[in-house]
This record gives C-alpha cells, sequence and structure tokens, in this order.
C-alpha cells in the first residue's frame, strides 16, 4: 500500500468540528496524507508524516468534493425556449415535464448514457465528486427500466422518480397510473436502484398518491426521498418525515409546522437555488431551517427544464446571497449536507477513514466561492485520490 502526500494547502476544509474552527473544521497551512484510496492523515503541513509520494499543492484552498444529491440527468431534448419564455413572464408549471418525457421516450440508451455522462463530467469540472442521479422522464415501465439501468450504470446513486408527472396518456387517469406504477414499474426497476422518489405537489401527484408511491418503493427495499412544497403550501415536508425520507428537496414554501417537523426528525432539508433562479420563483429560506435546527443540504438540481446547471459553485453563491446562508454554512450544506442527504458516511468530509475525495481552488480560502461568482475556481479535482481533472497551466 503507497502513500502520497498533498502538501502546502492554504485552507483545508475537513468538516470536522473537532478541529474548532467552527463546523467546517478549518485548517491552515495544512496537509494531507492519501493510502489506497482513503484519508489516512491530516493536519498541519510542519507535522505532516513521510509518504512515498507527494504533490505541492502551492498555497490552494482544499475543501471536500461537492456532494450532489439531486440530478436528474436521464433525459433528451433541449427546453431553452420554455427558459425564455419565464424571462419574459410566464409562470412555471410542471407541464413542460411533459415535453422531456416524450423526446426522453424517443432516445436510445446510448443517447441517454451518452448525455448523461457528458454532465457528469461538467458536475466534476466544477467540484462534485458524488452525483445522485433521478429518473423521471420516461414514466413508464418499460422507458423508467431503461432510465435506471442507464442512471445506476453512471452512479451508485440511482434514484427512480416513479412519480414526476402523469404522462398524456395517463393525464385524467392518475388512479391508473399510481397502480401501474405499484404493480409492474416499481418491481421491474428496483433492482437497478437504490431511492424511490415522487413529486407530490400541486399539478404533479396527491398526498394520498405520493404516499401509496412511497411505500411500495419501501416494500421492495428502496429508501424514499421526496419534491416537496417547491410551488406551494403542500404535504411533501410531512409526508417525508412521516416515511422517514431521507430527504426533501425543495422546501420553499414552509409553515412553522414544517420547519419543526424537519427540526426534530432526520429528514434533511434540501435546498435547490438553481431551480428557483431559472423558474423566478421564491427563494427557500435557509437561514429560517438552520435556525430551527434543521439538517440543510444544497445541491444544483441539473434538469433540462428548470436548472440546467451543474455548478455547484453558483448556487453557493446564490445560497449566501439569497438564501441567507453564511458561507460556511453553503460549504458545509454543499459538501457534508449533500452527504447527510445520501445517508453516507463517507463522502462529505476529509477525515482519516473517509474517500479522498476532494478539490484545490485557485484561491487562499473557501470564502472566495461567494467571494468571486461565476468565476472558475476549480484548479483540481480528486475522486478515491485519483485526480479526475487539473487545470493545466497556459
Amino acid at each position: 500500500m503507497s502513500s502520497h502526500l498533498f502538501a502546502n494547502i492554504s485552507s483545508l476544509v475537513t468538516n470536522d468540528a473537532s478541529h474548532e474552527r467552527g463546523a467546517l473544521g478549518v485548517i491552515d497551512n495544512a496537509a494531507v496524507v492519501v493510502e489506497d484510496g482513503r484519508i489516512a492523515w491530516v493536519g498541519e503541513v510542519a507535522q505532516a508524516p513521510d509518504a512515498d509520494s507527494s504533490t505541492d499543492l502551492d498555497h490552494r484552498a482544499v475543501l471536500p468534493g461537492f456532494v450532489e444529491s439531486h440530478s436528474h440527468l436521464i433525459f433528451a431534448g433541449d427546453r431553452s425556449h420554455d427558459f425564455a419564455a419565464r424571462m419574459e413572464g410566464t409562470k412555471y408549471s410542471a407541464g413542460g415535464i411533459r415535453y422531456t418525457i416524450e423526446q426522453t421516450r424517443a432516445a436510445s440508451p446510448e443517447q441517454l448514457e451518452n448525455n448523461a455522462r457528458k454532465l457528469l463530467d461538467e458536475y466534476a469540472r466544477s467540484g462534485s465528486t458524488t452525483v445522485e442521479i433521478k429518473t423521471g422522464y420516461g414514466q413508464s415501465a418499460e422507458s423508467e427500466l431503461t432510465g435506471i439501468q442507464v442512471a445506476s450504470s453512471c452512479s451508485d446513486e440511482a434514484t427512480l422518480l416513479a412519480a414526476h408527472v402523469a404522462p398524456p396518456e395517463y393525464a385524467d387517469k392518475h388512479d391508473e397510473y399510481v397502480q401501474m406504477v405499484v404493480d409492474r414499474m416499481i418491481p421491474e426497476c428496483a433492482p437497478h436502484a437504490k431511492w424511490i422518489d415522487v413529486f407530490c405537489e400541486k399539478g404533479a401527484f396527491t398526498e394520498d398518491e405520493s404516499r401509496t408511491v412511497l411505500k411500495a418503493g419501501m416494500e421492495h427495499g428502496l429508501i424514499p426521498r421526496v419534491h416537496g412544497n417547491q410551488l406551494t403550501y403542500g404535504a411533501g415536508v410531512q409526508l417525508a418525515v412521516e416515511l422517514g425520507a431521507a430527504s426533501v428537496d425543495h422546501v420553499v414554501y414552509l409553515s412553522d409546522a414544517d420547519v419543526d417537523a424537519l427540526a426534530n426528525s432526520s429528514t434533511v432539508a434540501t435546498v435547490l437555488p438553481g431551480a428557483d433562479f431559472s423558474t423566478r420563483n421564491d427563494y427557500p429560506n435557509a437561514r429560517r431551517l438552520i435556525d430551527a435546527g434543521a439538517t440543510v443540504a444544497l445541491g444544483a438540481d441539473c434538469n433540462p427544464g428548470t436548472s440546467f446547471t451543474t455548478s455547484i459553485p453558483f448556487c453557493i453563491a446564490l445560497a449566501v446571497r439569497d438564501l441567507h446562508m453564511s458561507p460556511d454554512e453553503a460549504v458545509w450544506a454543499a459538501t457534508a449536507g449533500g452527504a447527510a442527504a445520501l445517508q453516507r458516511t463517507d463522502i462529505g468530509s476529509l477525515t482519516v477513514g473517509a474517500r479522498a475525495n476532494f478539490i484545490a481552488l485557485d484561491a487562499p480560502n473557501h470564502l472566495h466561492l461567494a467571494y468571486r461568482p461565476g468565476v472558475d475556481l476549480i484548479s483540481g479535482v480528486w475522486r478515491d485520490g485519483a485526480s479526475l481533472y487539473e487545470r493545466r497551466s497556459a
């Protein structure tokens, strides 16, 4: 087993509060030793042990790789005209999803995989080392089976979004659609998935329909997640907490009871400001959630209709500016928070035994992610200690 030292780190975010400096556990003038793809040692560079090889990071900041816990990468087609219409005043509804369903059903598995891997490469170059991938643009047993097979070939975090919106052939037959999901889609797709998800929202699926789908998925060994409270006040948060869902995502419109439920449960509240930016929706009040004691994750929600970005740094800047999060809170939510939303303890931190997933910034500290919005600061990305991306010098 060989060891590798990453030295001369100006500021190291560990997400280990035992290092003091708040929840981020920042160590200045730091180093990291990696063995067999895992973190073997962290501390000040002056105390670093000998290693078999080394990399000088030239006084760059280092932090855990971003953990994207909410993406929709299994799709085909383009909805840029929808975006333009929204910017000109058309209010967002879930209806555009049906266009993407049509395009996705017509695509081959190879086309779907090529598109997903292209977007995963974008994610990696902007610092994401773990990406959850949802289906949800097939919405038939056959198309969702293809989608979940592609998703599971691209990520260990594959989610069957069994109930996104009812497809055209079931537009006025929600009961029949839900029954098909329970009887066919979930049993056929579950062997390829880890998670079951549903869009519990006006214009999508009701609380009872959502509960039926999630419980059916749970009976097949899948762990529930929920899209909830994005467009209106609704039942999504309460349903997620009731079923012990790993996360409830969007959480824009929350009652006091919703906030209390999240604060007193293990369900993570995932904020997705890229979607609110792209739809001119209200932004979620992350400050309210954090102050109440809820665990908050931050994701990009890459999808073709409402948040076509793979940039977690962009979402960190939005979170600080418009969700009233501090820079430290936004970075924690995009790393450790995302890991919590995926119920993972091996990612999202740089502690001994964790996977060596980390990024280096062309900046002295993590604050620059929000301080310099829109600037590409990612100079290197490593997964399991191996380089995924390094910016080449001119």
